[in-house]
């Protein structure tokens, strides 16, 4: 079977799925591990000693994941083919002290997380995810999808001009409602640990975040365009794992070692222990090498000859504003995976790169598009430049064209979900 063969739209039936399955990073890698586990895949604990076996491996840490497999006859030296992408998106998290209120309405204190479409979230029916520590150090995964939450906007009575140009104060105007009455101290966490099921008098710790529950959805006449939470980044992460999980079950030869790395803070500059700008990628590369009976003088010859497709989402041509975008370049949405370009190193490719790229998807089938901002107008950036700076490894930067980035609800077309993943299947094969 061809790669271009081995998705089709029930891959985008299946996306809706893991997104509502990933309210927050850490269900998103919780759901990640739990497809790979399916084919054979086995979890490799940090602090265990490692065996150089053939298979599929992952590490898991916190809202960041590592996959990898080992074909058979892979030397130490062997290199890498690597998917790199991440789980976090722009929202609201939850603050140590979480509850507030003010003028009989009871609140939840929230803080800003990365760059979100703020008045995306005004006037929405919110949820609460994520994951609380408990005294023993364990974890507590909790989702509480239903109308929970909501971030109240001010009545057009009270702000004539709300049209003419509305600003909201992250500090006043987003703190979500949910009841009325006194504030008490511990009454959030002590409802959610009862909804997780444990003890509140348990819990030390807790990483919380509000979801829009609204599922995803097809939308259009046709159907064919794709409306949903977290597009950026799960589209990449949902790719990832299906192309892993593909090439590991697959009867094909692998001159290569297939890896997904699915980074946790890339909204927020990739700088913690499980951000691409960390040691995780790094560890676990060379404890494979040397797991294998590898040398300090393998490791360096496999990163030598490894290459990453980074993988996220960029822009599609918007129709009501596409003086945004580069007279030359537009990406449409089911145009197929674009390649994502910056002279200035915001993305990582470069010509060797694109070569990579259109090689993948030529294999593949696949149609693909290339992605290059307004000379006007700041780039945005990825994990590649990261990976490519902090490895030396050989990155391209690519990804699905979606509109509405960094909304509550973003938009994308129905097809480039299977399409991307088409073309990263067959990077994975070499």
């Amino acid at each position: 079977m061809s790669s271009a063969a081995r998705f089709d739209r029930g891959h985008t039936d299946d996306l809706m799925s893991f997104l509502a399955a990933g309210p927050s990073p850490y269900h998103a890698v919780a759901e990640a591990a739990a497809r790979l586990e399916k084919v054979g895949f086995r979890q490799a604990a940090e602090t265990d000693a490692w065996d150089g076996t053939t298979g599929g491996k992952f590490v898991l840490r916190g809202g960041a994941i590592v996959a990898w497999y080992v074909p058979e006859g892979a030397e130490p030296h062997t290199p890498f083919r690597i998917v790199g992408a991440h789980t976090d998106s722009p929202n609201l998290r939850v603050k140590p002290l979480p509850d507030a209120g003010n003028e009989g309405w009871r609140q939840v204190a929230v803080e800003v997380y990365g760059g979100t479409l703020l008045n995306t979230w005004l006037d929405r029916d919110l949820g609460l995810a994520g994951r609380l520590t408990l005294r023993d150090g364990s974890h507590r995964l909790v989702n509480i999808d239903r109308a929970l939450l909501r971030v109240p906007q001010l009545a057009v009575h009270l702000d004539r001009s709300v049209n003419e140009g509305m600003k909201l104060d992250k500090q006043r105007h987003m703190q979500p409602i949910w009841g009325l009455g006194e504030v008490h101290e511990g009454d959030l966490i002590a409802y959610v640990a009862q909804e997780a099921g444990v003890d509140a008098e348990d819990v030390t710790g807790w990483d919380l975040m509000p979801h829009a529950i609204e599922p995803p959805s097809y939308l259009g006449r046709d159907e064919e365009l794709l409306a949903g939470p977290r597009m950026d980044n799960l589209i990449s992460v949902h790719a990832g794992v299906a192309a892993l999980a593909a090439v590991a079950s697959g009867d094909a030869e692998l001159p290569y070692i297939p890896v997904l790395a699915a980074f946790d803070h890339e909204e927020s500059g990739s700088q913690s222990d499980t951000g691409a700008d960390g040691p995780l990628l790094g560890n676990v590369l060379e404890r494979s090498v040397f797991a294998r009976g590898g040398s300090y003088e393998d490791k360096a010859r496999a990163v030598a000859g490894t290459i990453c497709l980074s993988s996220d989402t960029g822009h599609a041509v918007h129709p009501n504003y596409a003086e945004r975008h580069d007279p030359t370049h537009h990406p449409r949405a089911n145009g197929g995976p674009i390649l994502k370009v910056n002279v200035n190193q915001r993305y990582a490719t470069d010509g060797a790169g694109r070569a990579v790229f259109a090689a993948a998807c030529e294999k593949a089938g696949v149609a693909w598009q290339t992605f290059v901002s307004n000379n006007s107008m700041p780039c945005g950036t990825t994990i590649g430049p990261i990976t490519s700076a902090r490895h030396g490894i050989q990155t391209v930067d690519i990804g699905v064209a979606i509109l509405s980035m960094h909304s509550a609800r973003e938009l994308c077309g129905a097809d480039d979900p299977y399409l991307l993943a088409n073309a990263l299947t067959a990077f994975l094969e070499g």
